[in-house]
């Protein structure tokens, strides 16, 4: 057994913490690999952290070498949060300026003295194109506006609780912390081959849908996420990457986001609604409505609100083909089964014509459930029940979580299952798990508590 070089540079730079084990094996493939352009830059990143001020700077991450299948342990320990009295002091009592519209800042601009009718512009600028974290930081703004700004308002992103990143494949999953104690979700980024990579986004913390292959699904749903709690899980990795301030053309680290995280987004729906809004502003951070993905557990009449912000991607979560296994995993079916769900589908896909293609297609997520959902039958019945409409079926192999009941179809069975959903004409990918050993994969985001006293 050998240690890649890469893990003795970040050792050499301080950066060990973020490795949970640090032993790989060389391989014939592993000896001949070079590091892509944005690898290279974070690791000359990592070396920038032997400067004293470590301990005020996150983490970066690296980008994955491999998408294969590899087994790895899970540590169980991850899924617990240790709160204690260290936690940082914030402005909880102060409004924040991140999450609010435009159209919301104008108004609460009316009430500060000097300001002029393109001052509100300015600020929005300076939050999502300049990423500033202080007001004092918008330099342009005069030092009276500024004074009376940070007596009622703040620039809070949340503090980060936790943050790991995989020495497997570099997801890098953080728990975040918003004002009350408990209000703490998980948000994962997920880096692929070159220099990007997919943010995955909470909405809610907990979820009240309790599918039962879920980890989230047994955790309580305790609130909906604000706006602004949802855009600050972008924004926390967007400045650690790079990405802001931003730069005209250049290519986002934190290339796509998708709303896969705790939560049921539809049930969420108008603090999700305005965070995209914020997202794809033009003059603000501007990312294209194509590189965004709502994914649902079958809110069916969701969609058509989804729908009216044009040109957001959209997934959904089925995972069997028929009532009766649906209601058992997917609880949701009861109240919209599958056949409801379906037209709701289609009637989406119509109104996306005139969008990207993208936006045209919708992805249909299946948890693959050895001896569950996963006969070759099913295979042959998905393909049916997609056959009418604009879709690709997303495969994905069940990741463990403490106390689960279920176990991951065998990988040689998952291929065969794929070839016949694809030579019956419906576009198929394997999502083989991300972030496995730090508990960051597709169905394993959960927050627990110890009983320790909470604290601000």
């Amino acid at each position: 057994m050998a240690s890649h070089s890469l893990w003795g540079r970040c050792a050499t730079s301080g950066t060990q913490h973020l490795i949970t084990k640090r032993v790989i094996t060389t391989t014939k493939a592993t000896q001949h690999w070079k590091p892509s352009a944005f690898l290279r830059c974070h690791i000359a990143a990592y070396s920038s952290l032997r400067s004293n001020d470590v301990s005020s700077r996150r983490p970066r991450t690296f980008d994955s070498t491999s998408h294969k299948n590899k087994p790895v342990k899970v540590d169980p320990h991850l899924d617990t949060v240790h709160l204690s009295n260290s936690t940082p002091v914030r402005d909880w009592d102060k409004k924040n300026l991140i999450g609010l519209s435009l159209d919301q800042l104008k108004e609460e601009l009316k009430s500060i003295s000097g300001v002029k009718s393109y001052t509100a512009g300015q600020i929005w600028r300076f939050l999502y194109q300049r990423g500033v974290s202080s007001i004092d930081e918008m330099l342009n703004i005069p030092k009276s506006i500024k004074d009376e700004l940070n007596e009622k308002y703040t620039i809070n992103y949340g503090r980060v609780v936790s943050d790991h990143v995989s020495p497997t494949d570099g997801t890098r999953k953080l728990l975040v912390g918003f004002k009350d104690p408990k209000a703490m979700v998980e948000s994962v980024f997920i880096p692929m081959n070159g220099p990007r990579g997919t943010q995955c986004i909470s909405s809610q913390v907990g979820c009240s849908l309790a599918c039962t292959f879920c980890h989230t699904g047994t955790q309580k749903l305790l609130r909906n996420l604000t706006a602004g709690e949802i855009i600050s899980q972008y924004m926390i990795p967007a400045r650690d990457y790079g990405d802001l301030p931003l730069v005209k053309n250049a290519q986002r680290n934190v290339s796509n986001i998708v709303f896969m995280g705790q939560g049921e987004p539809l049930y969420n729906w108008r603090n999700v609604k305005q965070a995209i809004e914020i997202l794809t502003d033009k003059d603000g951070i501007g990312m294209p409505k194509s590189k965004i993905t709502v994914s649902t557990s079958g809110v069916a009449p969701g969609l058509a609100k989804l729908a009216e912000l044009g040109g957001i991607s959209l997934a959904i979560s089925l995972h069997a083909t028929n009532d009766t296994l649906r209601d058992e995993i997917v609880p949701i079916n009861k109240t919209f089964p599958i056949n409801v769900l379906m037209e709701a589908c289609a009637d989406y896909a119509k109104k996306m014509q005139s969008c990207n293609r993208d936006s045209q297609r919708i992805t249909f997520e299946y948890v693959m459930l050895k001896d569950v959902n996963d006969s070759f039958q099913e295979a042959r019945a998905l393909a049916d029940l997609l056959r009418d409409i604009p879709s690709h079926v997303n495969l994905i192999p069940f990741n463990p979580w403490p106390g689960s009941q279920y176990v991951s179809s065998p990988r040689d069975h998952i291929v065969g299952f794929s070839r016949i959903i694809e030579n019956l004409g419906v576009p198929t990918t394997i999502r083989w798990p991300r972030g496995l050993d730090v508990m960051g994969a597709c169905g394993q985001l959960k927050t627990t508590y110890d009983q320790e006293k909470l604290t601000r």
